[in-house]
């Protein structure tokens, strides 16, 4: 069961949205005031979106749907990334290449030329091979992984993808609808929230609250793939214990004796 609580969230900052003057209109719903000339978030639409979020995302890992978490702003990179891994997804926390989504098949070459390197490297080819051009596999290696390191098990279109900074990753956000992606996204107050299928209103720029909910987000994956897995377990010890019901239904099967050794020697 995911645990969090309206005070986590006012502890983080995640009702602190941006200045007035920088608002989207379509983001007053989710406003419960104005202070100093900065908008204000309702934290209990921000817990109750959340708590949706992390239910939703959950069905869909359960489904066997994997998660793409995205997170390119400063703040919001190693935050990322470490909830990305723990959960056992894929992120992206460098620059957003166009066609990430929309133009896959042609990532998916860079990415098996990834692997391609770094296989060459543990293979023992590369002693093999001159050092300039060596040298030259290192660089393509570094470049390539800075950008798809964190997607270069990615064999396929994501099932959904969870995002920081719904403005920065307006690319992601337009190829995830072309594609009818499901996006879970932070919406800060400067934000559209209707491009978003799940938005969690809240402070998209303060540190605490990116871990607080990116977090959240992760333990969802995290409790949803433990219970597919007890599950998993469950259905296959019925089909073992089915077989064995089934064996002790049918007894054990006997051999009529041989008694042709018998009729020989004429017993009878």
């Amino acid at each position: 069961m995911i645990q969090v609580s309206i005070e986590d969230l006012l502890l983080s900052g995640a009702h602190f949205g941006h200045l007035t003057r920088r608002w989207n209109p379509k983001m007053k719903r989710y406003i419960f005031m104005e202070r100093n000339g900065i908008h204000i978030i309702d934290l209990k639409k921000t817990h109750e979106l959340l708590m949706q979020a992390a239910e939703s995302i959950g069905n869909l890992v359960t489904d066997g749907r994997n998660i793409l978490f995205i997170g390119t702003k400063k703040q919001a990179k190693e935050v990322v990334k470490n909830e990305a891994l723990r959960s056992g997804m894929n992120f992206v926390t460098e620059r957003w290449l166009g066609g990430m989504l929309t133009n896959f098949s042609t990532i998916r070459k860079s990415i098996k030329r990834l692997n391609s390197i770094i296989k060459m490297e543990t293979d023992g080819t590369f002693e093999n091979i001159q050092k300039k051009e060596r040298l030259v596999l290192s660089r393509e290696k570094e470049k390539l992984e800075k950008i798809l390191g964190g997607i270069s098990t990615m064999n396929k279109l994501p099932g959904a993808i969870f995002l920081i900074d719904v403005k920065k990753e307006h690319i992601a956000v337009d190829e995830a609808r072309k594609l009818n992606i499901p996006i879970f996204a932070i919406v800060d107050t400067n934000c559209d929230p209707d491009l978003i299928d799940y938005p969690v209103p809240a402070n998209d720029d303060a540190v605490k609250s990116i871990e607080l909910i990116t977090r959240v987000i992760a333990d969802a994956i995290i409790d949803a793939r433990q219970r597919s897995e007890m599950k998993r377990l469950h259905a296959d010890e019925e089909v073992d214990a089915g077989k064995v019901t089934e064996t002790r239904k049918k007894g054990p099967e006997i051999t009529p004796p041989d008694t042709t050794a018998a009729e020989g020697a004429g017993i009878s």
